[in-house]
C-alpha cells in the first residue's frame, strides 16, 4: 500500500497510514546503547546450492550417532516468519530488555507494534522443513534435542520431541513481578478490547507492516497505546522470551549443552550464529571432536568450525536425506498441531546480544 507525501488519501481506510514509520518520521531519542541493527550482512553470498557429494558427506557424518540440531530463523521463513540477517531481512534495531522494564512508553510502543505483528504471527504453521526434520529424528536420524533460538512453537507442533527453546516462547507472557504465566492469544484479545481505533484496523495495518521474526511489526502511532498490567499482582508483563540485553534461563542453558553432549554430532539450521547464544554451541561441539555441520544461505561466524559447510534451502536439504534414508520419512499433507497457546511440552531457553 502507497502513501501519498501528504499522508491523506480518501476511502475508510485513510487513517492507516498514521500508524506506520515513515521515511520522514525521525526515530525517537533512546538513552540506553542498542544493539546493531538486523539486515542482510554487506557483501555476502546468498543463493548458493550445495552439491550432492557434499550432501552425501554431511548425511554420513550425522549417521554416526545422534544428533543435537540448533536453529534458527532461517528455520521459519518458508512458514513466513522473516529472518534476521538473511537476503531479505528487514532492517531494524530491537528493544532491548532495559528499554522495556524501564520505560512505560518503551512498553506501549512494543506492545503496539507487537499486537499488529502477532495477527501474523500466530497464524504461522509449520513448514516441510520443520516436518521432514521431526520425521527424520523420529526414525532414520535420532536426535539428542532440537535446540531452538526461534520463539514461534513450530517444532513442538510439527513433532519434534524434545524441543529445547532457547529464547523462551511468544504464545506466553510472563508476569515479571510474580513471574505468573498467561496466554498471549487471551492478552491480545485484552490488548485490542482496550485499543479499539486500532482493533478496527488490525487486519490492514497487519497486511502493511513490516515484521521481524519475533512478532514485532513497524507501527509509529503507538504512544497512547493502552495496555493492561498483571491480573494477579498488578506487576509489568512481559513476553515469556528473552530480550536482548537479557540472561536467558540456566537450567535451559544446561538442558541445552546436556543434549550436545549426549550427540554424535551438532546440525546448525538456517543461523548466522551471529550471537554467542548459538555460537557458544559450535565451539563447544568443536572443542569435543564432534562434527559439525552448518545449513545456511549465507555466511555464518561458525564457518571456520564446520565439519561440512552447506549451501541451500532447507526443506530441499533435508528432503534430498529424507529420500536416500527411506520412503517413509518425507511427510505428506498440509502442517498440522496443536494452537499456538496449546503445546503440551516445552523448555525454555545466555545473553542474546
Amino acid at each position: 500500500m502507497s502513501i501519498p507525501a501528504d499522508g491523506h488519501r480518501a476511502g475508510p481506510a485513510a487513517d492507516v497510514g498514521r500508524w506506520f514509520s515513515t521515511a520522514a518520521t525521525p526515530a525517537p531519542a533512546r538513552s540506553l546503547p542498542r544493539t546493531p541493527a538486523w539486515g542482510p550482512v554487506d557483501s555476502a553470498e546468498y543463493g548458493r546450492i550445495s552439491g550432492p557429494d557434499e550432501l552425501g558427506a554431511a548425511l554420513d557424518l550425522l549417521r554416526e550417532g545422534p544428533v543435537a540440531v540448533l536453529t534458527g530463523a532461517g528455520m521459519s521463513t518458508a512458514s513466513g516468519l522473516p529472518d534476521y540477517r538473511g537476503r531479505h531481512a528487514v532492517p531494524r534495531s530491537p528493544m532491548t530488555f532495559q528499554e522495556f522494564a524501564g520505560s512505560d512508553l518503551s512498553r506501549r510502543r512494543y506492545w503496539a507494534r507487537s499486537t499488529v505483528g502477532w495477527t501474523q504471527f500466530g497464524r504461522a504453521r509449520p513448514n516441510r522443513g520443520h516436518l521432514l526434520l521431526a520425521r527424520l529424528g523420529a526414525g532414520p536420524l535420532p536426535q539428542s534435542a532440537v535446540i531452538t533460538q526461534n520463539v514461534d512453537g513450530l517444532h513442538g507442533r510439527a513433532g519434534s520431541d524434545p524441543v529445547i527453546d532457547l529464547h523462551g516462547r511468544l504464545d506466553r507472557v510472563r508476569c515479571l513481578s510474580c513471574g505468573a504465566l498467561s496466554s498471549r492469544s487471551a492478552l491480545h484479545s485484552r490488548m485490542l478490547a482496550m485499543n479499539p481505533e486500532l482493533a478496527a484496523r488490525i487486519e490492514e495495518l497487519a497486511a502493511d507492516a513490516a515484521q521481524a521474526p519475533d512478532g514485532d511489526a513497524e507501527v509509529d502511532r503507538t504512544s497512547s497505546f493502552r495496555y493492561p498490567p498483571c491480573p494477579l499482582c498488578g506487576g509489568i508483563l512481559k513476553p515469556d522470551v528473552v530480550f536482548f540485553g537479557e540472561a536467558a534461563r540456566p537450567e535451559t542453558v544446561q538442558a541445552a549443552f546436556a543434549a550436545l553432549a549426549a550427540a554424535r554430532s551438532l546440525l546448525v539450521l538456517g543461523s548466522s550464529l551471529t550471537v554467542q547464544s548459538g555460537l557458544r554451541f559450535v565451539r563447544a561441539a568443536h572443542r569435543a571432536g564432534q562434527g559439525v555441520v552448518i545449513l545456511n544461505d549465507g555466511p555464518t561466524r561458525g564457518d571456520p568450525l564446520a565439519t561440512v559447510r552447506l549451501h541451500g534451502r532447507i526443506e530441499d536439504v533435508l528432503g534430498t536425506w529424507a529420500e536416500r534414508l527411506g520412503p517413509d520419512v518425507a511427510p505428506s499433507g498440509p502442517a498440522v498441531g496443536p494452537t499456538p497457546d496449546h503445546h503440551p511440552r516445552r523448555s525454555t531457553e545466555e545473553t542474546r546480544a
